[in-house]
């Protein structure tokens, strides 16, 4: 079992406001804009390879939907990193991961280490990231069959809306049996 050196999250607003200086010191926009495991969108390129943009056109992230996530990943003792996508708009493209994968992550890898906070800032490289807004792109992307990302770190929707809903993340009985609930509902108004 691996041992954490002591730590203390800070509130979501003093991480963003580190990360928001973090960004400045490399040049990069300081305006946000955040994203989630829906708001993804890889494509195969040209050469063989897979481009990342990102849509908020079709799955838009409710309000404060990253303190939320923030939130949740806060309460585990894996490490946390505002990760930045690139810019678009004049803004810098962010989302919030977790993972224990992380913890080996350092400067030469592009991360900006806060061990006293368990948090990680990736400033990224100053490209732009397209925003896709054709809809056919966005449900033709890549999903499956592809190498890792440190994106795939990050929250879903779904599980924001859920912890909306319900205060916390669903586990899969519980999706399980909201599905039987709705399926049992759609049967008795049916019959009547």
């Amino acid at each position: 079992m691996r041992t954490i050196a002591p730590f203390a999250r800070p509130t979501f607003s003093e991480a963003v406001k580190a990360w928001k200086a973090a960004l400045a010191q490399q040049g990069l926009p300081g305006d946000l804009t955040w994203v989630f495991e829906e708001n993804l969108c890889f494509e195969k390129s040209d050469s063989g390879g897979l481009r990342l943009g990102y849509q908020t056109q079709f799955t838009p992230p409710p309000p404060d939907a990253e303190q939320i996530a923030y939130g949740h990943f806060a309460e585990s003792e894996s490490r946390i990193v505002f990760y930045r996508l690139g810019s678009s708009r004049g803004k810098s493209v962010c989302a919030v991961l977790c993972d224990g994968w992380f913890e080996s992550k350092d400067d030469k890898d592009g991360y900006l280490r806060r061990d006293e906070w368990l948090l990680s800032f990736h400033p990224g490289a100053k490209g732009e990231l397209e925003e896709i807004t054709d809809e056919q792109r966005y449900r033709n992307r890549v999903l499956r069959d592809r190498p890792l990302h440190p994106v795939d770190f990050c929250m879903t929707l779904r599980a924001i809306h859920e912890t909306l809903a319900h205060g916390r993340v669903l586990n899969s009985y519980e999706h399980y049996a909201l599905k039987l609930m709705n399926a049992w509902r759609r049967m008795l108004s049916q019959s009547d």
